[in-house]
């Protein structure tokens, strides 16, 4: 039985870098009634088994950070995976969360929400203002109907049934629990196995893909949990002042970016790798630039506080385990 002081609390997606940073979070607030089920005993994907979940386990919050995630090339190579899968988990979760009372509910997005040219740094007023990039377009089209999920039923709902579903845009993120397999991973884990393996096995040198001059923003992934346990349960009032009716989403980023380049250099010195730094230009580089405004989750009194060398050496130690 959840009670208001410890909240019965689903976490989606548990098992993944930004679920259990979530559950790190949680427990170290205070909170203890938190459920959980691994993909083997829960396909959110099916829509029946997502409603008998919830109907026996009555949750109070649900933090929704399943997602079917990768790179630029796995965006490419299974673009009809990427959009029905996260289409299916987001609508069969919100909507059975919202058959069964769940009052508070966050969905977590993704910076690729937005357009490929826009204004930098990134407002959330930024979305469905222009084209998206093309290489992520599925993935990034199914997070912006899960926002519009969300939106859709807090004005249809928000006051006959008081519930309250927000909306996180976090920076590209990097931690411990990140998917390091090479092909179908994000920049950062990606490119700590390739200078990881490179230095083990003496490689003269690392292939980066891309020219090396994208600027991008990393988030360490702790950070963004503790934004997440923020915005679940701050005042509705204060919530409702910094956000737009048909704008309910919030950015949160690192606020300050490098190039891919930096990174590659910054990431080679962390591994203590020797060999030489080589771009792979016939690789796409994806979005030249990614830079989110943050300034709504820091009314709130948010900032992040892992800077990226310590961000980047506590996930290194992480990959060491594997």
């Amino acid at each position: 039985m959840s009670n208001i002081n410890n909240p019965k609390i689903y976490i989606a997606g548990h098992t993944g870098m930004v679920g259990s940073s979530i559950i790190r979070v949680l427990r170290s607030k205070g909170f203890t009634n938190l459920i959980y089920r691994k993909h083997s005993d829960l396909d959110l994907i099916d829509q029946a088994a997502v409603k008998d979940f919830f109907l026996k386990e009555k949750p109070d919050q649900v933090y929704l950070s399943a997602a079917k995630v990768g790179g630029i090339q796995a965006n490419n190579t299974y673009p009809a995976d990427f959009l029905y899968q996260n289409l299916m988990i987001q609508a069969n979760v919100i909507d059975a969360a919202f058959q069964n009372n769940v009052k508070k509910l966050l969905f977590l997005g993704s910076s690729c929400i937005y357009p490929k040219h826009t204004e930098q740094p990134i407002s959330e007023e930024a979305l469905l203002s222009g084209k998206l990039e093309p290489t992520n377009e599925p993935y990034a089209i199914a997070k912006i109907s899960g926002i519009k999920i969300c939106e859709s039923y807090n004005r249809q709902y928000g006051e006959s049934h008081n519930i309250d579903y927000r909306c996180v845009m976090p920076s590209n993120l990097y931690g411990p629990g990140d998917n390091y397999s090479d092909n179908n991973s994000h920049v950062i884990p990606s490119l700590i196995r390739r200078f990881h393996e490179a230095k083990i096995n003496k490689s003269p040198e690392v292939i980066v893909w891309g020219t090396g001059k994208p600027r991008r923003e990393f988030l360490y992934v702790d950070d963004l949990a503790e934004a997440c346990v923020l915005l679940m349960n701050i005042n509705k009032s204060k919530y409702d002042k910094i956000i737009d009716k048909m704008n309910t989403h919030i950015n949160v980023g690192f606020s300050k970016d490098l190039t891919v380049e930096e990174l590659s250099i910054i990431i080679k010195e962390i591994v203590n790798y020797k060999g030489k730094i080589k771009f792979d230009t016939n690789k796409p580089d994806g979005t030249a630039k990614k830079l989110l405004n943050s300034h709504r989750i820091k009314k709130l009194g948010w900032e992040a506080k892992v800077n990226l060398k310590e961000g980047l050496s506590k996930t290194y130690k992480d990959y060491l385990k594997i």
